[in-house]
């Protein structure tokens, strides 16, 4: 290190009280929040800021006293204090999880298991925000470990990235480390934060898990960190800032949206409280707000804030679970915050401590040691539930495809088998697709290019069939696939997630991308001319044929291409594989009144003009009874979400659809 940085003082060490009281108010607005309102409280923003002036602080420290960062040693400590709490809540969890939780839940939260496991549960629940499959998934017992993936992220990428580019510059230039430092600092925030802001304005689901979108927040601390001890405010100053900021932090959630604008520029609003109090330091007299974040309740709070965190949310869940109530009454939720506490406070000190207390001098090797140790059962167990999951995915192809199973054919059947297991079950429904999806033909929903995929007779065929639309279009491919090999029947898919069929322009039923999708779409068609363009003909439960698709059939007729218009299905008010799994196979509450499902009388037969080459279909009979749609037919489960029917019961539909797709393509 130069001799400039030589010549510095060490940073003198002072343990802030004040900021372990404000850890502590941070975690207890979080459960709160999350407990009696059901919203963010931007307490986590607040913790973002916290941990980049503190982590910023302790590496500054390290340069001043060492002349370097030894970064191996930097990551082993955080890990040390880190990992032991995370991963002991995230094995209870797991365990619970496969105990208590729903079967049509084991696959979303086993995949967010690992993503915690791992540290990028961030951006697992960043991609389920744009991903049409996932926009039903409940909220996982291990959700919250989004925020800890963050900071993971951040831990070990500030040591390497700022301190280190700060260093090399401080090296090769002699520029004072300080001001190199603060440069990078301010150039990382204003880089982040203009991010931040452009892409919470243009897909805010998306920006509110991204790591990049957050490290301003982190920037901030550190710049605090760094520059904080030339900023002495006097005391009435320092009182006003310091009471400003935790009445501000408190307020954020019942001002402000979090969920829905953070993390812009909103952000700023709970950052810049924390800075405030940060600032403000011990300063603010005797009725300063550092008096009363130092009282030793909130300060013993704030040593437990971490593990209070990680155990709120499960708690929570499982109660939701358990219970079958939709909100928390005020007793109920005293009781999930102090349960909560007294795990953390086991956690903290018989769990945490004994690690994290681990003598410095003890080999890396040894350390780094303990520290994986604490990964292990949870990766062994979650990968023993992954191997349950998959192998009950894998058996139901083989399982279904005998006569116990009839399916749609239950129609024309007097004698079917009574007292065997409905296929798929609650949970082998969720991941019962097409092959579009696996085959990743399905474009998805933020994407406008037009996806092509052949399925069936990919060569010689007799016949060209278009599978187009939406994921109700794409749903019917394997009903499709069962004959169109045998029949000579070449089947290309071009299917796009929410994005059906039309010719609507953008408006809240049709994505911008939709749009194009579409256009794009069209213009393939009119090149290729298939022989048929199988789609949706309507839209569940609305009473009209929306003037969007019959814009795309006349568009369609003057190229002479004929149109297969299937009615859309019928739409349920609840998730009927959740519904089954609580009520019962039998249960008449997981049955939904057929003329509440979808229209008595067919939207199609309201058309006062039908384009010559629209063929119309309704198969609702063999998905709905006379006067019920019901979840099982044929010891099936017919749907699995509240509107999208299974793989294995549109097969059992197959001869029926075959019957009316010949009686077209032999026109």
């Amino acid at each position: 290190m130069p001799s400039n940085t030589q010549s510095q003082p060490p940073t003198k060490k002072r343990f802030r009280t004040e900021i372990e009281g404000l850890r502590a108010v941070a975690a207890l607005l979080v459960a709160i929040y999350h407990i009696w309102l059901g919203n963010v409280s931007g307490g986590v923003d607040v913790f973002f800021v916290v941990s980049g002036f503190l982590i910023t602080t302790s590496l500054l420290g390290r340069v001043q006293r060492q002349r370097k960062i030894d970064i191996l040693d930097f990551i082993l400590g955080l890990a040390k204090r880190l990992f032991p709490a995370a991963f002991f809540v995230l094995l209870v969890v797991t365990l619970a999880s496969m105990l208590w939780l729903p079967q049509v839940q084991w696959a979303q939260t086993l995949q967010e298991i690992f993503a915690s496991a791992f540290y990028y549960q961030n951006w697992q629940l960043a991609f389920n925000a744009v991903d049409y499959l996932a926009q039903n998934n409940e909220a996982s017992p291990v959700q919250h470990f989004w925020a800890m993936s963050i900071q993971g992220q951040f831990y070990l990428l500030w040591p390497t990235v700022v301190f280190g580019l700060a260093i090399l510059i401080t090296k090769k230039t002699k520029i004072n480390f300080k001001a190199t430092l603060t440069t990078a600092l301010l150039t990382v925030f204003t880089a982040s934060l203009t991010y931040s802001i452009y892409l919470t304005s243009t897909n805010q689901a998306f920006a509110y898990f991204h790591t990049f979108t957050r490290v301003w927040e982190f920037a901030l601390g550190g710049i605090v960190a760094v520059l904080g001890s030339h900023v002495v405010l006097r005391k009435p100053f320092s009182f006003i800032l310091g009471w400003i900021g935790l009445i501000a932090i408190v307020l954020c959630g019942i001002i402000l949206q979090v969920s829905t604008v953070f993390p812009g520029y909103a952000a700023l609003w709970p950052t810049l409280a924390a800075i405030f109090i940060i600032l403000a330091g011990n300063n603010g007299g005797t009725f300063g707000v550092h008096r009363f974040l130092s009282l030793k309740p909130l300060t013993s709070l704030g040593n437990l804030s971490y593990a209070l965190y990680l155990w709120h949310w499960p708690i929570l869940v499982f109660y939701f679970i358990l219970s079958g109530k939709e909100t928390v009454s005020l007793l109920d939720g005293l009781a999930i915050i102090i349960a909560s506490i007294i795990l953390s406070y086991v956690t903290t000190n018989l769990i945490e401590k004994p690690i994290r207390t681990m003598r410095k001098e003890t080999p890396k090797w040894k350390r780094g040691s303990v520290v994986i140790a604490c990964m292990l059962p949870v990766v062994a167990t979650a990968s023993l539930w992954a191997n349950q999951i998959n192998k009950a995915e894998s058996e139901l192809a083989n399982l279904i495809q005998n006569e116990e199973y009839p399916g749609a054919l239950e129609v024309f059947s007097n004698n079917v088998v009574e007292d065997v297991p409905v296929l798929p079950t609650p949970l082998q429904a969720q991941n019962d697709l097409p092959k579009v999806y696996e085959d990743q033909c399905h474009q998805n929903l933020e994407d406008s290019e037009v996806i092509a995929c052949e399925y069936g007779a990919t060569n010689n065929p007799i016949y060209t069939v278009a599978l187009v639309g939406g994921s109700h279009s794409a749903q019917w491919l394997p009903a499709l696939e069962v004959f169109a090999q045998e029949e000579k029947i070449k089947v290309i898919n071009y299917t796009k997630s929410s994005c059906r069929f039309t010719a609507e322009e953008v408006n809240p039923a049709t994505s911008e991308s939709c749009y194009k999708w579409n256009k794009e779409l069209m213009q393939t068609l009119l090149s290729t001319k298939p022989d048929l363009v199988f789609t949706i003909a309507d839209v569940g439960r609305k009473a009209e044929v929306p003037e969007g698709f019959v814009q795309q059939w006349e568009t369609l007729n003057k190229a002479d291409i004929p149109v297969f218009a299937l009615r859309d299905n019928a739409w349920f008010e609840f998730d009927v594989p959740s519904c089954l799994e609580e009520k019962g196979v039998d249960s008449l509450e997981c049955a939904q009144e057929r003329e509440k499902a979808l229209p008595s009388e067919s939207p199609f037969s309201k058309l006062e003009t039908v384009p010559s080459n629209v063929n119309y279909v309704d198969l609702t009979d063999y998905l709905c009874e006379e006067d019920y749609c019901k979840p099982v037919r044929g010891n099936v489960l017919v749907y699995r979400d509240k509107h999208h029917i299974t793989a294995t019961y549109v097969k059992t539909i197959a001869p029926i659809l075959k019957k009316e797709l010949f009686a077209v393509l032999n026109k």
